[in-house]
């Protein structure tokens, strides 16, 4: 069947004026406006701009001009100054692009501490319903803070202008994500995509925080792990092994592997039990051997949280 297009959505009907084609123009004053700060000392930078082909020097004169129409750029008389390129796109149109480097280097660098992505699905547990929000032309939707507005001055041959939204290149500015090529290819992926996580492969989110399980295995190229919880699968886990690790006898490398498992997952199983470990090539129990542990080597690691391992013949734990 064909598929469904916006527009014949309700509520996108109902409210049209937010689902516009295109911006209208500029963006109303908000609470929240972007705002560039500079480190101590800085003092105004400009630079020439870069020659442009004619061509390119037709398609500025058009983009300057729906810029200036929209409101979204004013004509400047800042002290600041940055030269602009021309970026091709798949398309084969050109995005306009100020080289902001100059700026980037005086500017205040934004450390707000984003999430781990792995933390935010596990706060997905017992959801049902998800959507998101993606705006149209987000970054023309964000006004510049007033006493902000020259140090984004850009030099062209057509004259001296300053956005008054915020412009692409920034160095506080959030990445925006490129025009996605939709293709029979990517229309099959999307579809096996949707097949995978119908299906009893996919990973679960945990739930609670007993019942956990770790399986792991080691070999001389590299460590594996997963995670389980109520026998579905919650993470996997794998790196190659240093060079250092790579003269580690069969012990120290088995040993290795739940270091590194308890490393990745320690805030689910610290203070938990590790229920169960399996070791691929496990030797029969007859056969264990008490293997010598080097004490500088794993001095740091913590059991409080290894415990109720397996058990040898003679009622010993083993690793």
């Amino acid at each position: 069947s064909e598929e469904k297009r916006l527009e014949d959505v309700p509520i996108v009907r109902e409210f049209s004026e937010v689902f516009p084609e295109d911006l209208p123009g500029l963006p109303p004053a908000r609470q929240v406006e972007f705002q560039i700060d500079l480190v101590p000392g800085a003092t105004p930078v400009a630079r020439a701009p870069y020659r442009l082909a004619p061509a390119k020097m037709q398609e500025l004169s058009t983009q300057l001009q729906e810029l200036s129409d929209r409101g979204f750029i004013r004509p400047s008389s800042s002290p600041w100054g940055a030269p602009i390129m021309f970026v091709k796109m798949k398309d084969g149109s050109f995005r306009m692009c100020i080289d902001y480097h100059e700026l980037n280097k005086l500017t205040v660098k934004n450390r707000y501490p984003l999430l781990r992505i792995d933390d935010l699905f596990d706060q997905l547990q017992w959801s049902r319903v998800y959507s998101k929000i993606d705006l149209r032309s987000g970054y023309h939707q964000l006004r510049i803070q007033e006493e902000d507005i020259p140090k984004t001055a850009f030099r062209t041959r057509y004259g001296h202008y300053e956005f008054q939204v915020m412009p692409f290149g920034l160095t506080n500015a959030p990445v925006k994500s490129v025009k996605f090529d939709w293709g029979e290819k990517t229309k099959a992926a999307f579809q096996l995509l949707k097949q995978k996580l119908c299906s009893v492969l996919i990973l679960a989110l945990p739930k609670g925080s007993e019942n956990f399980v770790v399986y792991y295995d080691a070999s001389h190229k590299g460590f594996g792990a997963v995670l389980m919880q109520k026998e579905k699968v919650i993470a996997y886990g794998s790196c190659r092994l240093k060079v250092h690790e790579k003269n580690y006898t069969t012990h120290d490398l088995e040993l290795g592997a739940v270091v590194f498992a308890l490393k990745m997952w320690r805030h689910y199983l610290k203070y938990l039990t590790c229920a169960k470990v399996k070791i691929e090539y496990q030797k029969p129990l007859g056969l264990l051997v008490q293997p010598e542990i080097p004490q500088w080597k794993w001095e740091n690691i913590t059991m409080d949280f290894v415990t109720k391992l397996p058990k040898t013949a003679a009622g010993q734990d083993t690793i």
